[in-house]
């Protein structure tokens, strides 16, 4: 993801707000990660091995992740398998991502 995450004062209400700057369509699942608890740096703690680009073709993009050295996703989230070395995360159109699909979690 290409988008970033800030807590900004409200001018009218003085609450603190999530505010995400960048691409639209990544904000809401940069707000979802931090909400389970992805850290800022989640890029430099997941570090990418592969990504194939967004394709108006595919209506997709995938990226692969290390997760050497990790028994879950994040501090409380999913365990993983004992010598899971990688994570694949895909996203895009639904219908699209789904006809790909063996199992669903």
């Amino acid at each position: 993801c290409n988008t970033t995450l800030s807590k900004v004062k409200d001018p009218e209400t003085g609450e603190e707000k999530w505010e995400p700057k960048g691409n639209s369509s990544e904000a809401p699942i940069i707000v979802a990660a931090r909400k389970v608890g992805f850290s800022e740096d989640v890029a430099k703690e997941y570090p990418r091995e592969l990504e194939i680009p967004f394709s108006s073709s595919r209506k997709m993009m995938l990226t692969v992740a290390s997760m050497a050295g990790r028994s879950e996703l994040c501090p409380g989230g999913m365990s993983f398998p004992a010598g899971t070395k990688h994570l694949v995360v895909c996203k895009g159109a639904p219908n699209f991502i789904a006809e790909y699909c063996t199992e669903q979690l």
